[in-house]
Parts: structure tokens; sequence; C-alpha cells
């Protein structure tokens, strides 16, 4: 009998945009995940552009075999609903350098019978699927096959916000409204909102509960783009361990691409939500989450019960809208089983699996170099130190 895999089986399912490029990137590259597969879905943009970026970011990171499955358009009863004030209308606005994909998405199967395969194919409580779109798919997925969850080892949601000082992270603020603690509505976070009633089926689900993980935004306004994050990401953690010992001072393709990802999302929150130290990297830590726990402080084991708001419409009107997709926590008493939402991440940690995963994808991205003209003119160094 072989030894148990030290990886993490993991299926991903994203709406591309902007972080969830950095979500794509630790399940290519980090050492400690077996990436299983990629499902998308609508959110940050519509379904055909989210499954799209999600190919081409594969591309970029030379993970182009992955199979991505191409998944729900809207909501279970509602419109789609989409962020183009944060992520533009291709969900990957500004990200000029971003190859085309050359595999096309898989049609072996639907989705949900790759994620149902997948996920099943492992050992028992061993697997997570990790979310970092809106519901749609996972609450499918487990209304079809309603034997899958007892299968699972966790699932991790980035999504929900909490408010109340639950921790000290900027939560923002927007022109007329003052302090908030969501970032599409007052009350809610987009990827809740988007889809409330797959979210409130995810969150009611008596199996589920104790092996869920949420990643809201009070956790993710921790972990911010910073000028050096930029910097480090754009040239590598040995500018700052031996800055004179490098004579060619020309970023990676990858590196570049994944800086002007960064930049742009950096200039949306500043102008959107005046949040402007850098943008909030929300997607890949459900990733983390699910694969290194332990950086993560959920102060010995808090558990909480997490109650979704479906009243309300989709709307440009307050008074239609309503709390809808606010993410509504209670604490639970020691030893009562619910969902684990982490207070706080080590950072250091963190944002180090990200530079490891840099270097990986970077062994084997088929990118093309770039000079370093071709740099400039995409405005990669745009708030960046350039080294000469």
């Amino acid at each position: 009998m072989s030894a148990p895999s030290s990886k993490t089986p993991i299926w991903l399912d994203c709406d591309t945009g902007h972080d969830d490029a950095y979500a794509l990137l630790l399940c290519a590259h980090d050492p400690k995940v077996e990436l299983l597969g990629v499902s998308t879905v609508h959110g940050n943009a519509a379904l055909e552009q989210t499954t799209y970026n999600t190919r081409a970011i594969l591309e970029a990171v030379g993970k182009r075999h992955v199979k991505v499955y191409t998944g729900a358009s809207k909501p279970l009863v509602r419109d789609a609903v989409h962020a183009a004030d944060i992520h533009g209308e291709s969900g990957l606005d500004g990200v000029t350098l971003l190859p085309s994909p050359v595999e096309p998405a898989a049609t072996d199967v639907d989705h949900l019978e790759a994620m149902y395969r997948a996920l099943m194919a492992t050992p028992p409580n061993t697997a997570w699927l990790v979310s970092t779109g809106t519901l749609t798919n996972i609450g499918m997925l487990f209304q079809k096959y309603t034997h899958l969850a007892a299968h699972l080892k966790g699932l991790s949601i980035m999504g929900g916000a909490v408010g109340g000082g639950f921790t000290d992270a900027p939560m923002g603020t927007v022109e007329g409204e003052g302090e908030r603690f969501g970032n599409w509505t007052p009350y809610a976070e987009f990827n809740i909102y988007c889809d409330p009633e797959a979210s409130h089926f995810i969150f009611s689900h008596p199996v589920l509960k104790p092996k869920t993980t949420l990643v809201p935004l009070d956790l993710t306004h921790q972990v911010l783009g910073t000028k050096k994050v930029r910097q480090t990401q754009l040239y590598g953690d040995a500018i700052w361990n031996s800055p004179g010992s490098k004579s060619d001072h020309t970023p990676s393709a990858v590196r570049a691409l994944f800086t002007q990802i960064m930049s742009f999302f950096a200039g949306t929150y500043a102008e959107v939500f005046s949040i402007t130290e850098g943008p909030p990297l929300h997607d890949p830590l459900a990733v983390a989450a699910a694969y290194n726990p332990e950086i993560f402080d959920d102060r010995g084991g808090e558990r909480f019960q997490v109650d979704v708001v479906t009243e309300g419409l989709h709307s440009s009107d307050k008074s239609k809208v309503g709390e809808l997709g606010r993410t509504k926590v209670t604490k639970l008493p020691i030893g009562e089983g619910g969902c684990r939402i982490p207070r706080s991440v080590n950072l250091d940690a963190f944002w180090g699996s990200i530079e490891s995963a840099l270097k990986c994808a970077d062994a084997v991205s088929p990118m093309p170099k770039v000079s370093i003209q071709e740099l400039e003119e995409a405005g990669v160094f745009n708030g960046i130190e350039k080294l000469q």
C-alpha cells in the first residue's frame, strides 16, 4: 500500500477576476496542494468571461493541462450581477499582459459531475472544496449529490462580512455612506449577495456547517497589496535580502503579469472604497485556509452560526435591496459544531507562499520574455520603484 499523500486535494470553484488569479496561482504551484480541477461561475464578470480568464491565468502559470469546467451562468433564482466597478467588464480589466489560453474548456462531462467524480475519487476526509466566487455551483452540487458532504474534509468559502469590530481591518468608506462592512452594499459582501439562496442553503446544511471555513472581508482586509508587496512580487524577495546581488533587474513576464493584476485592483479599491494602502487580496486566503490552516488564528477554536438574509431584491434602489446578502454571525458555545471564521492570519507566511508559488510559475510559464520598454508601456512600474 502506498503512503498517503502529503498534499491536500483541492477543487477550486471561481469567478476569475483580479484576486481569483492568485487563488489559481496557489492551487497550481503550492507544493502542499493537489489541484483536482477548476470550475467557473458567474460573478465578477459574465460566465463566458470568467471561464476565459481562468483558462488564461492557468496558461500564464504553465498549467494549461488543468481541466476547467464551465458552471452556472446565473444564480439559483435571481438574475446575475457583475462587479464591473471593481474588476471591469472583462473581470480582468487593465491586464494587457494576459496570454491567450491554448486549451479549451472541458466538455467531457458537466461541471457538477466533474466536481463530484474528482472529489469522490479522493480518500474520505481528505479533499477540500474551495469557493472564491458566488455559491451557485456549490449549492447545486450538494443539492444533487446529497452524500458528498460527508465525504469531504472541508469547504472553504471567501465571502461574507461580519462587522461589529470582529477585527480591526480597514473596511473602507463610500462617499455619502460613511463606514460600512459590506463591499457591495453597506451590509453585504458581493459573493453572498449574488446568490443569497445558494449561500443560505450552504450555511444551513447540517453536515457542511462544522466542515466550513468562512473567510470574510473582516479577515481579507488585513491582507493588503502594499507598495512593498508589489515590489517584492515584481522582482522577487531577493531584492530585500541582497539588493545589490542581481545584475539583471528585468522582471519575468509572470511577475509582471501579477503585478499588473494587483496594480489595477489597487486603483479600483482606492477609487471606490478609499483604501489607498493597497487592495485586499481576498480569494487566495480561502485556498490557504484549506491547506495551511495553522497560519490562521481562530482564537482557540471559535465556531459560529452563519445566517444569510434572503429578503430583498437585486436592485439599484437601496430601499428594495435592504439587507439582502448580509451574513449574520452568532458565536456558538464551546464544543458546538459550526462554521470556522478566523480573525487573523500570519502575513509573512501567507505572502511567503505567494512568493514561492511565483517562483514555481516562473520556472514553467510559457510566456515569452518582455523588455523593460514593453513593461513600461504596460504600466507595470506605476507606483513601484523601478530597479536599474
